[in-house]
């Protein structure tokens, strides 16, 4: 009768070790993707909800739907970094170009926005171009050299 016991020791030496290895790299497609991915969520998250955090809803209502639609599609393409990170890392850029957008936002979707509406913005929309940058800069670093 064959040994059908599991023993839990090491995995160098199961037979399809190098194989694991290869598909485990492929499918990150060498990128460190948990650097960037869970900070990106956060802060998506965070511009979506930002209105009623910092009950500007009565005084800036035009950009209560604005910033929930721009956290969404932060935190998308969070997901989308997770998701399929060799195929999501090239849209790195369109999140530094939300961010950008977020900045100059609460001057063109809001009407004499306060200090405070404006320091949200301009914060949020700094992380993001930053963020959105390490994310080109960890795409354009492990993209294979032909």
């Amino acid at each position: 009768m064959a040994n059908v016991s599991h023993t839990r020791g090491d995995i160098a030496s199961h037979p399809d070790v190098s194989e694991m290895q290869a598909r485990y790299a492929r499918m990150l497609g060498g990128r460190d993707v948990a650097l960037v991915d869970g900070p990106v969520f956060l802060l998506g998250l965070y511009c979506a909800v930002s209105p009623w955090i910092l009950h500007y809803t009565t005084s800036q209502p035009a950009l209560v739907p604005h910033n929930l639609i721009v956290g969404i599609a932060i935190g998308l393409l969070a997901l989308g970094f997770t998701r399929a990170p060799e195929r999501m890392y090239g849209l790195s850029w369109a999140m530094s170009a939300l961010g950008v957008w977020m900045i100059v936002s609460p001057w063109i979707v809001g009407s004499s926005p306060d200090k405070g509406v404006i320091l949200n913005n301009v914060i949020i929309g700094g992380l993001a171009v930053v963020l959105g940058l390490v994310c080109a800069g960890t795409a354009a670093k492990s993209t294979p050299k032909p």
